[in-house]
């Protein structure tokens, strides 16, 4: 028998985020996350997209042990801003046995209905800065620290309850090696003199701060024409940088200015920290922090996490200076593999940007939707 239980104590919530770690306790590619963060990411008291989204955690029991977690999502922005009367559902994971899951998604529908909603649709979290998707292929390849891995059974689950697929996500990587530097290196000393274009690098956290704001700017600007893409609030935004910013590479952010120092160009990348997640095994003390801060200072592998153009920018070479500062930077730390994160397969103009790179996919990943 199946029981779902609604949670909200910190103990339960310690529950909720501890349940993968068993649930891939043998599994060589997932990558756990820590778990003091994740906690804290649940805190509403801490996590400032609360102020706009109604959640619900439940977990699922048989036999008084956890088989399955989900949390349901009310987005509000999404609701008012898009007009998108869905209800989202994320952190899905669960026991190969259909009952639990149907038994979980049941309880998201029933929450989806009882607001008014349309449809539901998941995996994914509570805004467009949050992990997404249902891994539906490269199973073989170790998972990052902004994506969740799940076993193939996750996919045969969804179809089997009638939910068909709504967003296609692809993750590819390329060897350093392969780039050819002169593609782009030839156009940027025009780019620089005709138009005026900037090319920023940094090697202190300080130097990056001042343009923090206009980069979340911009990257609302350069992503909403994508669906679903609800805007950044303010809130957010600083919630964002006290997050992320631990794990920062000064020399992995570039960004690029027109002539009047208005941003139109930024790239944000990340040491690979899959590996020293898995040695930290969700804690970082007493060995977890080492093995990041190794992991910062010497990467050879990096994750290219987000990259945006200004709309009125698109297409007019400002990429490639983006790509002649990454390609400078990674020969002098010795980078060696280049991964993008999870991209829509309709988002063309980031398709555009990556056209002249010798790209291999590696994994899948899709959304899911039924109807309320």
């Amino acid at each position: 028998m199946i029981t779902i239980k609604e949670i909200s104590s910190k103990s339960d919530i310690k529950k909720f985020v501890k349940f993968p770690f068993e649930l891939y306790k043998d599994n060589t590619y997932w990558v756990p996350p820590i778990i003091k963060d994740e906690i804290a990411s649940f805190d509403k008291n801490e996590n400032p997209v609360f102020e706009n989204a109604e959640t619900h955690f439940f977990l699922a029991y048989r036999d008084n042990k956890i088989v399955g977690r989900v949390i349901a999502i009310i987005n509000n922005l999404e609701i008012e801003q898009l007009k998108i009367n869905k209800i989202r559902f994320g952190w899905f994971d669960f026991i190969d046995n259909k009952a639990v899951s149907k038994a979980l998604l049941d309880k998201v529908a029933e929450i989806g209905k009882q607001a008014g909603l349309e449809y539901m649709e998941g995996p994914m979290g509570f805004s467009n800065m949050d992990k997404v998707g249902v891994q539906t292929e490269g199973f073989e390849h170790i998972g990052s620290m902004v994506t969740w891995y799940n076993h193939p059974y996750y996919k045969e689950h969804l179809e089997a309850l009638n939910y068909v697929v709504e967003k296609e996500y692809i993750e590819s990587k390329f060897l350093f090696s392969s780039i050819k530097p002169e593609l782009f290196q030839r156009i940027v000393p025009m780019l620089k003199k005709r138009y005026g274009y900037k090319a920023l690098d940094f090697t202190k956290t300080s130097q990056i701060m001042p343009y923090i704001d206009a980069m979340f700017k911009l990257f609302n600007e350069s992503y909403a024409s994508l669906p679903s893409y609800v805007p950044i609030t303010d809130k957010q935004v600083a919630y964002f940088k006290e997050k992320y910013l631990p794990f920062i590479n000064p020399e992995m952010i570039k960004f690029v200015t027109d002539k009047e120092d208005n941003l139109i160009a930024f790239a944000i990348t990340m040491p690979s920290f899959s590996r020293a997640m898995q040695k930290a095994k969700g804690k970082l003390f007493p060995f977890g922090l080492f093995h990041l801060l190794k992991a910062k200072k010497h990467p050879e592998h990096v994750d290219f996490y987000l990259i945006g153009v200004h709309p009125a920018y698109q297409g007019k070479g400002v990429s490639g200076i983006i790509f002649d500062q990454f390609y400078k930077s990674y020969k002098k730390i010795g980078v060696k593999y280049c991964y993008r994160t999870p991209e829509l397969t309709t988002n063309t103009a980031e398709a555009a940007i990556w056209k002249n790179f010798d790209v291999e996919i590696f994994s899948r990943r899709a959304t899911y939707k039924k109807d309320l």
